[in-house]
């Protein structure tokens, strides 16, 4: 009959070396417990340990160590062959090259002779009345900062101070919910409407269920890549309609698609360099660089981090908004007289990035709180990597100045 010898870590240190078979039988109890026998042994300090939830708590300087020696990893990583470091390189050439073209002219008017003369004697101007270019140069001017007096300015919900003690309830569940005001109160519509786009997105509004209950496969170990796409497309949604996506919910929703890879067209990027690079690229690009281009791009890569560092609530907050935003989008687009077989596209899209986010959300509310600060800090790494390329480590724009006649506005060191 096999016999099974119990001792604790201390007496087991002690054991003199002996035949192999002596080893195989004695079994070391956790050091942290003291219930369960230890199967893992800490590669810092020795210490064993029985399950993950022991080991977060056998030593903050080892777990600590461990996060930070992750995040130092993924940045010796990134090497300077690396595909998504190239692709970048490519980004900011033109970018920086198309910003260099449309510097020419800076100088012209905003408006026409006839449209500064309707603005003078008090009649309305709608976007409708302005030529191409001339939104072209409106866009550019708001971008710059240039009509910012003329618009008061958006505080993101995640960066309110009420973000940080976001509860939801175990299922998911608002803990706190705003009452509405009855139809009887008197109130400013257009100040509630204002109101709105500051307060902190609510929670789902039934319990969500359980990824068990959605799909029998095990959840893909990127979708926390994915989540970062999706997270990108938010914020630049948010930011580029001043925090007001209830004013165009269809437009909203079409610009998320086309921001976002993931639920746009199907992509599953693996990396999140890869993920940051591709809705960096779509920042740049000529249909969305009247934002800010490059700059903006990192600015909410900021916000994803800020996300990522409130913790799980706010992540689950924030994918509700953008589920919300979809559903509206679906709800204006049943009304849109634009063809049928459009319509039927269209409206295939917005309800299958409406599923994907529900099942985000899902995910996301199951995740472990540690999750989110070592995700936050992966990004962070990958925020640092690319203002390193379009500095002056990486790239370093030439002297347009001084030498104007030169071509090269970007160079490789």
């Amino acid at each position: 009959m096999e016999r099974v010898v119990v001792v604790s870590e201390d007496a087991a240190a002690s054991v003199s070396s002996g035949p192999s078979s002596s080893f195989a039988e004695t079994r070391v109890i956790c050091r942290v417990c003291q219930k369960q026998f230890a199967q893992y042994t800490c590669p810092r300090c020795n210490s064993r340990y029985c399950s993950l939830t022991c080991y977060k708590g056998h030593s903050v300087q080892c777990t600590e160590s461990f996060m930070r020696e992750n995040v130092t990893e993924e940045l010796k990583q990134i090497q300077p062959e690396d595909e998504s470091k190239r692709k970048m390189l490519d980004i900011l050439r033109r970018f920086h090259l198309e910003e260099e073209m449309e510097s020419d002219g800076e100088d012209e008017s905003m408006l026409s002779e006839e449209l500064i003369q309707k603005a003078i004697s008090g009649d309305e101007i709608k976007l409708e009345d302005l030529s191409d270019d001339e939104i072209k140069r409106f866009r550019q001017a708001l971008a710059s900062g240039e009509l910012s007096k003329m618009i008061e300015p958006w505080t993101p919900w995640w960066k309110n101070p009420s973000a940080q003690s976001i509860s939801l309830s175990h299922d998911g569940t608002q803990l706190i919910r705003q009452i509405s005001t009855d139809d009887t109160t008197l109130s400013d519509p257009m100040t509630a409407s204002e109101s709105i786009i500051h307060e902190i997105p609510e929670g789902p509004e039934s319990p969500l269920p359980s990824l068990k209950q959605l799909t029998r496969a095990e959840p893909s170990p990127l979708l926390t890549v994915h989540l970062v796409d999706i997270l990108y497309s938010y914020c630049f949604t948010l930011r580029l309609y001043n925090g007001d996506w209830q004013s165009d919910p269809l437009g909203a929703s079409t610009v998320a698609l086309s921001m976002s890879k993931v639920m746009g067209d199907g992509a599953k990027p693996e990396t999140v360099s890869e993920a940051l690079t591709t809705c960096i690229e779509e920042t740049c690009s000529p249909a969305y660089r009247h934002t800010g281009g490059f700059r903006f791009a990192i600015g909410l890569v900021d916000d994803i981090i800020t996300i990522l560092s409130l913790g799980g609530n706010a992540v689950v907050c924030a994918l509700c908004d953008f589920h919300r935003l979809f559903q509206a989008g679906e709800s204006i687009l049943k009304e849109d007289k634009m063809g049928e077989t459009e319509k039927a596209r269209s409206f295939k899209k917005l309800h299958a990035a409406g599923r994907k986010l529900f099942f985000m959300t899902c995910w996301a509310h199951e995740q472990p709180s540690e999750a989110w600060p070592s995700l936050a800090r992966i990004v962070e790494v990958q925020k640092a990597a690319f203002e390193e390329l379009d500095s002056g480590s990486g790239l370093r724009k030439a002297g347009r100045k001084n030498n104007p006649q030169s071509k090269v506005l970007i160079e490789e060191v």
